[in-house]
């Protein structure tokens, strides 16, 4: 027997790792370190804009330009980095010497904000650099005071007036830092451009980098409140997974034991579930109930039907057997008389199981009919179905009531219910029955419905033999020819159609109820 997990093992399995996808997404996308990227950027962009405003302004004032600021529109300047989309620098190429020197306009302004810049760094952890119109280094946190920095993407574009964002590697000698140390083990670094601008002229720009936290890091920096969300998730998907295997598999496991216990014979021990959890567990508890309903129903049937044709079949066979036996072993001790006398015997047993044959045929084409849209007249099929029976000397009287107009239900098959019932008054009835069929509309119980009643003036049926006259192969007629199986055929056929057929006490006589279903044009 292979391996197979439980239920409940099942949906616990899939409530986590749908909890994980989330998380497994994130690292997969690196949705998580483009925002660490971009909150980085972010960052720097403001503190460059403070350091611009603070150069320009000491600037202006070394310049002697220093006066009200013109108001101009607000722009502001948002992150756009992206760690998919965006190509990624070399790591930035070292400050070079050159003969150039710096504005001294510029130099002075940049030495006047530099230890503001220096003592920033300390606590923003940023590289903050502010060059003169020609690229050469005035301020910085760093040092390269003096030297250029031109030959930079970043200071370049900055320097034409244009803000800019770019990703450059950074590459490490050492190793790889704890998480719990100030240092960072990210593999990129963010630097950000932007020129300061007086008058529409680029006096100089202002360019930061800073290391933004990597995914572990910062992970780890939020450790607490992730162990506890992560916690509280884990015990919501362990809560809905044991709730959901109880409200399936307690249902589920309840109709392997019904099922176990019809394998081994018993009956009647497949139910409807008290407590089916949901709707579709209660509806297949209910399709499993009437099933095995309708299997035991069907198996008994069989059984009792096996057993009634096993008896039926016997008395012929029985005769014929021993028929042919004494005809074998005495045929040229007996007289003519006494030949012709077995003979009839071995045809009357031969007919007898003819008729027992095409009866089953019969009763099985009728268990197994499927009513299709047939519409019959009732009128005209009951005087097709009663002409032949009157031509063989039975007096039928027809009676219609008002509104009577069509059954559902073939042709065929109605003046197959009829002739039936009348054949069984023909076998039952006494020498010269008469027999008196009404119809009317019964509005009884609903739906309007054809009531067809048949009625005869003989013998009747006994109230011991009254329970048992749809039962197969029941008859008081054999010697008549009877089969039994006449009115369990009628039955059959209206009940495949809907209908219903019932013994009415009455005396003198018979009177059999039968319920056609009508044909409604409202309802087409």
């Amino acid at each position: 027997m292979s391996l197979r997990p439980r239920l409940r093992t099942v949906l616990l399995t899939v409530n986590v790792m749908i909890l994980l996808l989330p998380l497994v997404g994130i690292v997969a996308l690196r949705l998580y370190e483009n925002a660490l990227i971009r909150s980085t950027e972010e960052q720097l962009i403001a503190q460059g804009v403070l350091v611009r405003e603070s150069f320009r302004q000491e600037f202006l004032e070394q310049a002697g330009m220093a006066g009200p600021s013109q108001d101009s529109p607000a722009e502001p300047i948002l992150p756009r980095l992206d760690i998919a989309r965006d190509h990624v620098r070399p790591p930035a190429p070292d400050a070079e010497r050159t003969l150039e020197t710096a504005d001294p306009v510029a130099a002075a302004a940049g030495a006047a904000i530099m230890p503001g810049l220096e003592a920033a760094s300390r606590t923003t952890l940023a590289g903050i650099r502010v060059v003169d119109a020609q690229g050469i280094v005035v301020a910085t946190t760093r040092s390269e005071l003096g030297l250029s920095l031109l030959h930079r993407e970043e200071v370049a574009s900055a320097l034409r007036g244009e803000n800019v964002s770019l990703l450059r590697q950074r590459i490490s000698d050492e190793p790889e830092p704890p998480l719990q140390s100030l240092s960072r083990g990210q593999r990129y670094r963010v630097f950000v451009g932007l020129p300061v601008i007086e008058q529409e002229r680029v006096i100089g720009a202002v360019v930061l980098s800073r290391t933004p936290m990597d995914i572990a890091k910062a992970l780890y920096l939020k450790r607490g409140p992730l162990i506890f969300g992560a916690s509280v998730l884990l015990g919501v998907v362990v809560i809905v997974s044991v709730l959901t295997s109880f409200t399936i598999s307690r249902p589920v496991r309840a109709l392997i034991r019904q099922a176990e216990q019809v394998s081994r014979g018993r009956k009647g021990v497949i139910v409807p579930l008290e407590s089916p959890g949901t709707h579709e567990l209660a509806r297949l508890s209910e399709a499993l109930a009437r099933m095995a309903r309708t299997l035991e129903d069907r198996a008994e049937y069989i059984r009792t039907f096996a057993s009634h044709i096993s008896h039926e079949f016997k008395t012929p066979l029985t005769t014929m057997r021993g028929t042919v036996e004494l005809l074998r072993d005495h045929f040229d001790d007996m007289t003519p008389e006494e030949r012709d006398r077995f003979l009839h015997n071995l045809g009357e047993a031969s007919a007898r199981l003819d008729r027992l044959v095409s009866r089953l045929l019969e009763k099985a084409r009728a268990d197994v009919l499927l009513p299709g849209d047939e519409r019959t007249e009732v009128a005209g099929a009951l005087e097709e179905a009663v002409q032949p029976h009157r031509e063989a000397g039975l007096d039928v009287t027809l009676e219609h009531g008002p509104g009577v107009g069509q059954v559902l239900m073939a042709r065929e098959i109605l003046e197959e219910i009829v002739s039936n019932l009348l054949d069984n008054t023909r076998q039952h009835g006494r020498k010269s029955p008469k027999v008196t069929i009404s119809t009317r509309l019964d509005h009884r119980g609903g739906a309007p419905v054809v009531e067809m009643k048949i009625s005869d003036d003989g013998r009747g049926v006994s109230p011991a033999n009254a329970p048992r006259v749809f039962t197969p192969f029941f008859t008081t007629a054999r010697e008549q020819g009877g089969s039994g199986l006449g009115l369990t055929i009628v039955r059959s056929l209206l009940e495949a159609h809907g209908g219903s057929i019932d013994l009415e006490e009455q005396s003198p006589g018979a009177t059999f109820t039968l319920r056609l279903p009508l044909d409604r044009p409202d309802l087409r």
